[in-house]
């Protein structure tokens, strides 16, 4: 019997550690998927995504830059997604495409293997797109105080702030301004969504940011394991983390929906973990 497919789109997508733990997972509970990585540039989305009904795939996560364009193409959106506003996950059911979110999930059981709770926390967002999105409302449902986006784009900043703003106040900061140092200053939890980190000669996302002890500062980019916002975070005595709990919970809930088996997670972090170890 040949295997059913799964998959990831985005563009670029060739770093990306989802097939190597789907596939782990899928070979450890004996269950016959493969997991595929397909590069789709933004001109070729709808294509790609009539190409999961055409092919039979049964599911594929979505990632940058694709997660809130998805969203037109999709036969039907979940309430999650609906409230987000961007799909990271979408499931094939007998060739009816239903797409849902679950980075919100991942990201608040990442947020609790450090015991760190965000109810009555200020919280800062770098970045505008759909991890943004998604990781924004999460909190707001988690009882945050206060959420400010910082963005270089002030278009897509400003239309993150008010997709929030439905749940509480939001703020939009442009990343170049002065303001934005000092708020950083203020924060309880600074959460960086943006790509810049994944390239050794990438910039900062914020210029001279202003860490301090006592933040926690959440990279959601996991290769390489430190980025430079990360270590000057660690170097002001901010306690950091990085995108990979959160990569692995969203993948099994993922990997839930579409198979309806449990992901086994700590297997695939401590394998994920050796293989980033390694590069």
């Amino acid at each position: 019997m040949p295997d059913k497919v799964l998959g990831i789109f985005g563009h670029p997508v060739a770093h990306s550690l989802s097939p190597l733990m789907h596939n782990f997972a899928s070979k450890k509970l004996g269950l016959p998927y493969t997991y595929v990585a397909f590069d789709v540039e933004p001109a070729m989305l709808k294509k790609a995504v009539d190409g999961i009904r055409a092919l039979g795939i049964a599911g594929v996560n979505v990632t940058v830059p694709h997660k809130e364009a998805v969203v037109r193409h999709l036969d039907a959106v979940d309430a999650e997604a609906r409230a987000i506003g961007a799909v990271n996950t979408i499931i094939n059911n007998g060739g009816k495409l239903t797409g849902t979110n679950t980075d919100g999930i991942g990201f608040l059981r990442a947020l609790k293997t450090r015991r760190f709770n965000p109810r009555g926390k200020r919280v800062i967002i770098v970045g505008a797109g759909g991890s943004s999105r998604a990781i924004g409302v999460t909190l707001w449902r988690a009882g945050v105080k206060e959420i400010a986006v910082i963005n270089r784009t002030p278009a897509a900043g400003k239309k993150l702030v008010e997709a929030l703003s439905q749940f509480g106040a939001a703020t939009f900061v442009p990343a170049a301004s002065a303001d934005a140092g000092a708020l950083l200053a203020k924060a309880d939890l600074v959460v960086q969504c943006t790509s810049l980190g994944m390239k050794k000669d990438d910039p900062l996302p914020l210029r001279d940011p202003a860490f301090r002890k006592g933040q926690l500062v959440y990279d959601i980019i996991y290769s390489p394991v430190e980025t430079r916002f990360l270590a000057a975070a660690r170097r002001a005595g901010a306690d950091t983390m990085n995108g990979l709990a959160m990569l692995v919970y969203q993948g099994s809930e993922s990997f839930r929906l579409w198979t309806g088996k449990k992901f086994p997670e700590e297997a695939a972090l401590k394998l994920l973990k050796r293989h980033l170890g390694r590069k």
